[in-house]
């Protein structure tokens, strides 16, 4: 059986010098810790419209269907991050009872989690390799590398090099040639 811990949304902030893009806060429940997950600005609206609890998401398509499956098919749901491949976190929405797994884009599982007050966990070894201490107070957060897009990994490199930062131009770079090789 996986050892889990339980996430909690924290918030969704912007990402300085990107307009398209967001990034997701979620913490342990002690809120000792952290992950951040990259979404598109789209995503930070819906996640923020269901922050702010906006009435209308009552009648939006994820809370709709998420009362569909719960209270007409009575299926309860967990979602459970389990790695990190290319990138992006392999997040499975899995049914508590069959234990069948669909795999799910990661911040479209936060968006669920908040639709439908599905619990969210990760993997006990994916949070110890890929958390950070949480502080609620700063307003800058880090970002693994491995969880970088290879566009957004450019993007950090170009501007590493512009910045003459350049270990962690070498670090990026790194990063980038560990991902082609595979």
């Amino acid at each position: 059986m996986m050892s889990k811990v339980r996430l909690k949304f924290h918030n969704v902030g912007e990402i300085v010098g990107s307009d398209d893009l967001a990034i997701i806060t979620l913490t342990d429940e002690m809120m000792e810790n952290m992950i951040t997950i990259v979404c598109d600005r789209a995503m930070a609206v819906q996640l923020e419209l269901r922050d702010k609890q906006i009435p209308i998401t009552r009648i939006m398509l994820p809370e709709v269907l998420a009362g569909i499956i719960k209270d007409q098919a009575g299926i309860m749901m967990d979602i459970i991050i389990t790695d990190i491949i290319e990138g992006q976190y392999r997040t499975l929405l899995c049914n508590r009872v069959t234990l069948e797994t669909i795999p799910i884009r990661a911040s479209d599982a936060v968006l669920l989690s908040l639709a439908a007050r599905i619990p969210i966990y990760i993997e006990s070894s994916l949070m110890a390799r890929q958390s950070v201490r949480f502080s609620g107070l700063s307003n800058a957060v880090s970002l693994p590398v491995n969880t970088l897009s290879l566009e957004m990994l450019d993007q950090a490199l170009k501007k590493a090099v512009e910045d003459e930062n350049y270990e962690l131009a070498s670090q990026l770079r790194d990063e980038r040639k560990r991902r082609e090789k595979k």
